[in-house]
């Protein structure tokens, strides 16, 4: 008798936990539906998240969570959207992309453009570049892809000239062929301390990316003592793991950033330092 009601306990104990193991995978399935709604994306603080901000309730609309967790600086984005624990990241441009992409053996694609932030060189010393003086020191960023994007703003005021040929998007410093006014250039600072170096008047010219100009007070386009023009590549973009851009939530934030509410803040915050571009700018 004890043998039989050991056996049907034990039976009993096996239905019981197979109900939970149903259960727990029911919960599961549940949960990665859920997930399915959830939209992380990394971003620099500066104009990025707080861009990011105003496309959350149009995006909680079409029933999408958007969580967004912030970076300080540009290596990270990319290694923790490569690693997949982030879906999109939003802070670099083209160039930096397909450099990161070189380099580190990522398989990262452009989603979508979303806005131009213009590079601009800025100075405590001068407020017309006609008062640059020979043998001045222009400080830069060790970000090797925005080399190219500020040589062609010395270039286009005619400070320099850069070789015959060589293609702007990935000029360096090498590439300089007449430098008339013996310009002094220094390129080794990390991009999040230039505005830093700026304010600590630690040069002629500093070129500062506009995130970081912004995070100062600095108004791109009224504070730059040169400005970059606007038929630049350099346009910021959503990026994503390749096979992903065409993913349902990827593309409604595509469409939310585009949108007229969204262009508008950009619009009424920044005056024009800031511009959304079409999904397609190249």
């Amino acid at each position: 008798m004890k043998k039989k009601l050991l056996g049907f306990v034990t039976i009993a104990v096996a239905v019981v936990g197979l109900a939970a193991c149903g259960n727990s995978s029911s919960d599961d399935t549940s949960k990665g539906n859920s997930d399915d709604k959830v939209l992380k994306v990394g971003a620099s603080a500066t104009p990025h998240a707080e861009i990011l901000e105003q496309a959350k309730p149009i995006l909680k609309k079409e029933g999408i969570d958007l969580q967004i967790q912030i970076f300080d600086d540009y290596v990270l984005p990319n290694k923790a959207l490569a690693a997949g624990d982030i879906e999109a990241n939003y802070f670099q441009h083209i160039p930096y992309l397909n450099k990161a992409n070189k380099d580190n053996g990522f398989d990262l694609v452009n989603a979508g453009a979303v806005h131009l932030e213009p590079m601009g060189l800025y100075s405590q010393r001068i407020k017309d570049i006609k008062d640059l003086k020979d043998g001045a020191t222009i400080i830069t960023s060790n970000s090797e892809s925005d080399w190219g994007r500020i040589l062609t703003i010395l270039e286009d005021n005619e400070l320099i000239k850069l070789k015959d040929g060589v293609d702007k998007e990935t000029a360096t410093f090498d590439d300089i062929a007449e430098n008339p006014k013996d310009l002094k250039f220094k390129h080794d600072i990390d991009p999040s301390l230039l505005a830093a170096t700026y304010k600590n008047d630690e040069a002629d010219l500093v070129a500062i990316n506009a995130n970081y100009a912004l995070g100062i007070d600095l108004v791109p386009a009224k504070d730059a003592v040169l400005l970059e023009k606007d038929n630049t590549p350099y346009v910021n973009i959503i990026a994503v793991r390749k096979g992903d851009e065409n993913e349902d939530k990827i593309k409604k934030l595509i469409e939310a950033l585009h949108s007229e509410d969204v262009e508008k803040y950009v619009q009424d915050k920044w005056n024009g330092s800031i511009k959304i571009v079409p999904a397609d700018s190249k």
